[in-house]
């Protein structure tokens, strides 16, 4: 017997989406996905690369009932940068994720050596430029609790770009966490090193832009 999202399929022609439905033959699960996606904690030490020669990589943290061949990295985490990493094999979604006309939001929790300074919001949606010359997109800068934590909202990918900001304003990042992309945040209940596989319907959620004053205000 074959059910389809619960209910007995009559006919041999019936339509179904194979990476939505829930199809059971005779008690057992039959899936089919063209593409994964896989939400990874990743923890200080480990590259976001799919090879490298001294330190291990994201891939090699993916369990194997999740691996597939082509899998990679969509995006970069610097090495001792902790936080939401996606692992896909999904080439077009990566590229639509990481083009710049498309400035998907990314949300950052750091911690800073000195006290965050009162203008430092003004600063960062003004666009701060970098010591290297660089002009950075406008950015959104949020308190935390304590004064040298904060939130930041990156709409741009810049190599080391939190921490450089924080430079150019006369501070330093000591602890750097990415909890969000567009607007699917990562789940608090991963640990660190660990993963888990997205489901497809929560997959455009990555691309989506996400107001996020109301999460701080």
């Amino acid at each position: 017997m074959i059910t389809v999202n619960g209910t007995v399929a009559k006919s041999a022609d019936m339509k179904v989406d194979p990476e939505n439905d829930t199809i059971i033959l005779d008690g057992s699960e039959i899936s089919y996905k063209k593409h994964i996606y896989i939400m990874m904690n990743k923890p200080q030490g480990v590259v976001c690369s799919t090879r490298d020669g001294l330190s291990p990589t994201v891939l090699s943290l993916v369990p194997e009932k999740l691996m597939r061949d082509g899998l990679f990295p969509a995006g970069r985490l610097d090495k001792d940068t902790e936080g939401f990493v996606l692992i896909t094999d999904d080439g077009e979604l990566a590229h639509r994720m990481l083009s710049p006309k498309h400035h998907v939001p990314k949300l950052y929790y750091v911690q800073l050596e000195k006290d965050a300074e009162d203008n430092y919001s003004e600063k960062f949606l003004s666009g701060i430029a970098l010591r290297t010359g660089e002009e950075c997109l406008p950015a959104e800068f949020y308190n935390g609790k304590d004064p040298k934590e904060c939130y930041v909202v990156l709409h741009e990918g810049m190599f080391h770009q939190v921490k450089k900001m924080f430079e150019a304003l006369g501070n330093k990042v000591i602890y750097l966490k990415r909890l969000q992309i567009g607007g699917l945040a990562l789940d608090e209940d991963i640990p660190l090193g660990e993963c888990r596989e997205i489901m497809h319907k929560n997959v455009e959620n990555l691309l989506a832009d996400f107001d996020f004053t109301e999460r701080f205000c």
